[in-house]
């Protein structure tokens, strides 16, 4: 048995899967919570609501008689996330989330002091506040007594392995999302550091995924006397696993996930350096992840469900299912600014042609349109970096839970997309990657759970192609 633990930004979820990467039934837990958003463009997290969380999941999963020997833990938790710990490891910041925008100024502020194309093609990430040069500068302005408090830099990933072993090692994986890591050599880049204003020294040292820990200090062992001597794996990026998880672990298959944000990705071994618009992260050494990620996917959907008066689900998804691509409302979907592919922090949202008439599924129709649209753009250029004959298979929960929306996408694009029925994309990705790391499993890619297919409208397609037209002459003008 392997424990997959998933630590993400809207929820933490754990499960026990078997030898052959089957969720146990009846071992599963997962509890949600929220980021603190600001009005200036702050999303932050609580780390220790964050751990507190990922140990009642485990204490859930671990309860009473496990069916088997447990042999290791995976962890798995989300990109970019920035953390401080002074020099006893306790904390100094919350975690700074992908979406906090506050340093948008001083992304625009390297960019025009950098020479960015070379910042994006060592370190694979775009100069922009997503990324942690950008942030550390943004934070040693603008909270300079926390700064001079703050001896290391790391994640949550980071802040779990220091709480339930007193150490802790930045796996490739999440050092790869930062903007700080030189792909090719694999090692912190140096003009990279400069930029963000540290030197290595106050970075927790790397280690690839296979390399795990195994002595849990004692009160965690108490608490959980099966996982005591199993190998905890440290974390990786939550997009890497799901698409280990989704079957897309090649260039034959791009995995499209839809949760808080949306993503298109590809796993390859080949080092290329990926179009301008995408970046590049890494599952290990071995294996890279290409894509483009918006900022916008289910908080969009999340942001009109709480704004507008909607109907109820149902009759949502009805509506929806019989709704045409609109040439009325013009929607820039950027409520938490724009990455992929025009990587501007600052962007926001914005929607233009309304009218008397226009009711709250109209603009719900034409958010979720539009963010389909920009899923477009990412994979008009992430398809000429798969094999001809490619397969997109889509995994999330805003997937899972609309039909209509992943139509629309469909039609956005112009590819047919496989829905995975994998209800965990991510907790199965974590737990076949702990396995193969095991040495118990040879191809965590094989036998992929694929439900039905969506077929594109060609009809809607010309329609899309025109709204898209229409969505980034909006965006030049603003």
């Amino acid at each position: 048995m392997v424990i997959a633990l998933d630590v993400g930004t809207s929820s933490a979820r754990a499960a026990l899967y078997d030898e052959r990467g089957r969720a146990v039934e009846g071992r599963f837990h997962q509890i949600g919570y929220r980021a603190r958003v600001t009005p200036d463009g702050g999303a932050e997290l609580d780390a220790d609501t964050l751990f507190d969380a990922a140990g009642r999941c485990l204490d859930h999963v671990v309860a009473g008689r496990v069916p088997g020997d447990i042999a290791a833990v995976g962890v798995a938790t989300f990109w970019h996330g920035l953390l401080g710990f002074d020099a006893r490891g306790h904390l100094t910041t919350p975690v700074f989330l992908w979406g906090d925008t506050r340093s948008a100024g001083d992304a625009e502020i390297l960019r025009s002091a950098l020479d960015e194309e070379s910042v994006r093609q060592r370190t694979g990430c775009h100069v922009h506040s997503t990324y942690w040069p950008a942030k550390l500068r943004w934070l040693a302005r603008a909270e300079p007594a926390a700064v001079a408090r703050t001896a290391t830099w790391g994640s949550f990933g980071e802040y779990l392995e220091l709480r339930l072993f007193g150490t802790a090692r930045t796996s490739v994986s999440m050092a790869s999302g930062t903007g700080l890591l030189d792909q090719a050599r694999v090692d912190w880049d140096d003009e990279a550091l400069a930029a963000a204003g540290i030197d290595r020294s106050r970075l927790f040292p790397l280690t690839d995924r296979a390399e795990p820990e195994r002595d849990l200090l004692s009160a965690w062992s108490v608490r959980w006397p099966a996982l005591r001597g199993v190998a905890w794996f440290p974390a990786i990026g939550d997009g890497a696993a799901s698409n280990v998880g989704s079957g897309c672990v090649d260039e034959r298959h791009i995995a499209l996930n839809v949760g808080t944000s949306a993503a298109l990705r590809i796993v390859t071994t080949a080092p290329p350096i990926p179009p301008r618009g995408l970046w590049r992260y890494r599952i290990s050494r071995a294996r890279s992840v290409i894509g483009g990620a918006t900022s916008e996917g289910g908080n969009v959907f999340a942001w009109c469900r709480d704004t507008l008066r909607l109907p109820p689900p149902d009759e949502i998804e009805r509506v929806l299912s019989a709704m045409s691509p609109s040439d009325r409302l013009t929607v820039l979907p950027f409520l938490a600014g724009e990455r992929s592919p025009g990587w501007r922090g600052a962007k926001r949202a914005a929607i233009v042609g309304l009218g008397l008439d226009s009711a709250p599924l109209d603009i719900l129709h034409a958010m979720l349109g539009a963010v389909a649209l920009r899923l477009a753009l990412v994979y008009d250029l992430l398809a000429p970096c798969a094999s001809p004959e490619h397969t997109i298979i889509a995994s999330g929960a805003a997937t899972e839970h609309s039909r209509a929306w992943l139509q629309m996408i469909a039609d956005a694009i112009g590819r047919p997309i496989v829905r995975s029925t994998e209800p965990e994309a991510t907790g199965r990705g974590t737990a076949l990657l702990a396995l193969e790391a095991l040495g118990l499993l040879s191809d965590p890619g094989a036998d992929p759970p694929l439900g039905a297919t969506v077929v594109p409208d060609a009809a809607r397609h010309a329609r899309y192609r025109e709204a898209l037209a229409r969505q980034q002459d909006l965006d030049r003008r603003l």
